[in-house]
């Protein structure tokens, strides 16, 4: 349908953030007219895509970041249990999209498949075994299995076992309700399904370049078409930034006060993906280990079985790297560009305390091929350089705040920025991201339309499309199994 110069809400990104609350919206209030901009000519082409995404499903089934041992030897287990009920939120969501017919065939988004932690050396063995213990004790880990026996590992994971040192001390846990997604075919349905709706627009090779606050609260944009240079002007009542790296730049260009003070701080990836289909087919999990030393969170070492476009994949890494672009399509002047003088302090101070990490990514970009082999024969004794080859993963945008103690902190969460008006919001970060979407946008509900979530329209709407909507599944143990029954019946996924 012809684009309108004035539609209710303008969606800048076509990732997994933009088209999540973009069904919300639409499903909590049909008649709302909603653009979305994309710079790209492809959907999901950017950190939503299956190569430049994690693809986890992140649960804190597995990842070892999320659970830190703290200095009284305890496990800290609040994060895990957080990214755990918003992955189960997610779940519902998108179990109810599918039994309303609005996304048609799970599979092929969503696949189950185990999530296993693997350490070796007698300190990190303790670790994992306090760790299971700590977790199993919360209904969402339940079923958490821990193992320190040879055999059965080399049932669990042969590939990871064969060639081993039988000396080495080695223990997993795995979790077999662990998930595969990607985040690209998932985006697309969604949006293929907001298409479908009247009064939603989606462009393509068009790029809003910049975005001013009229008095009357309106905000006025310019979006250049990228294909033919014709410059376009609109007005909305309400923008959501979701354009991933590309975010900061936008919010920057807002000028609103809330915004003030945010830096960036860019990481790229790259990835190892198995040539040998053989190799590929004997192993079956995500097995996630211990980041090195000074790596940041998103660069956590794991062997993970994915699902891309019909195949099974292989993939190990990711390696992390440091480039100034902040999209893995954008500009090398990304960096640069976004130092303002009210961000100047928070990104020195940030930079200063940091230096390690950015020695440590630059480090990892001078990585030969022999070394990153080195890397993957810690997870796979016999890995053989000749069945892997190197591939770029996506590009992230750390966020830098202010801080009265450090000038600037860096933070390796998403965070959600909005107008004290609530006309405006942007999603600034990574990790987990994706698979936590549906919890981020409902926060961001929460604060730009507050008047109408209060209303009982949107509460029972809200209530049918996620059954535990405004309750703690951490807390509730006979909530948390009806809705993982059902979303695990709905999506096909095993228990």
């Amino acid at each position: 349908m012809s684009p309108k110069s004035a539609p209710d809400i303008v969606l800048i990104g076509a990732g997994i953030m933009s088209a999540t609350l973009g069904v919300l919206l639409k499903e909590l209030q049909p008649e709302l007219t909603i653009e979305i901009f994309e710079r790209l000519d492809i959907i999901a082409g950017e950190s939503s895509d299956a190569w430049n995404n994690a693809g986890t499903g992140h649960s804190a089934f597995c990842e070892l970041n999320y659970t830190p041992e703290k200095s009284n030897g305890d496990i800290e287990i609040g994060k895990a249990i957080k990214i755990a009920e918003s992955f189960e939120v997610s779940k519902e969501f998108w179990s109810f999209l599918v039994q309303n017919g609005c996304i048609k065939s799970p599979e092929t988004f969503i696949q189950s498949i185990p999530h296993m932690s693997f350490v070796w050396g007698e300190k990190n063995v303790e670790y994992l075994k306090k760790r299971q213990q700590s977790l199993e004790s919360n209904n969402l880990f339940k079923g958490m299995q821990y193992t320190e026996d040879k055999e059965v590992l080399k049932q669990w994971i042969p590939l990871v076992m064969e060639g081993r040192d039988p000396a080495d001390k080695v223990a997993a846990t795995r979790m077999d309700a662990g998930t595969d997604i990607n985040f690209g075919a998932l985006t697309r349905a969604l949006i293929a399904y907001l298409q479908q709706q009247n009064g939603v627009t989606l462009s393509l090779k068009h790029e809003v370049r910049d975005l001013e606050q009229e008095k009357d609260g309106r905000w006025y944009l310019k979006v250049k078409n990228l294909e033919t240079g014709k410059k376009r002007k609109l007005h909305t009542r309400f923008v959501f930034i979701g354009a991933g790296g590309g975010s900061l730049p936008l919010l920057e260009k807002s000028d609103i006060p809330e915004g003030k003070g945010f830096g960036g701080f860019p990481v790229s990836g790259q990835w190892l993906v198995c040539t040998n289909q053989e190799v590929v087919e004997k192993h079956a999990a995500k097995v996630y280990g211990k980041a090195s030393v000074g790596a940041p969170p998103m660069s956590v070492p794991h062997l993970d079985t994915r699902m891309i476009d019909g195949k099974k994949a292989l993939l190990f890494g990711p390696y992390a790297g440091f480039s100034t672009k902040f999209l893995k399509n954008g500009s090398w002047l990304d960096l640069p560009r976004s130092i303002k003088f009210n961000n100047i302090r928070p990104m020195l101070a940030a930079g200063m305390d940091n230096l390690p990490l950015t020695k440590y990514l630059i480090d990892q970009v001078r990585q030969s091929p022999e070394e990153r082999l080195e890397a993957l024969q810690a997870f796979l004794p016999e890995a053989k350089l000749e069945d892997w080859e190197l591939e770029v993963a996506g590009q992230r945008v750390q966020v830098i705040k202010k801080d009265p103690e450090h000038g600037g902190i860096l933070e390796f969460g998403t965070e959600v920025v909005s107008a004290a008006d609530g006309s405006i919001a942007a999603l600034l970060g990574a990790s987990p991201g994706a698979s936590t979407a549906v919890s981020i946008m409902l926060e961001l509900l929460q604060r730009c339309f507050p008047k109408y979530l209060a209303t009982k329209e949107w509460k029972d709407k809200l209530t049918e499309m996620i059954p535990s909507y405004g309750q703690k599944l951490a807390e509730n143990p006979t909530l948390l199994e009806q809705v993982r029954d059902w979303s695990n019946a709905v999506l096909q996924l095993k228990k």
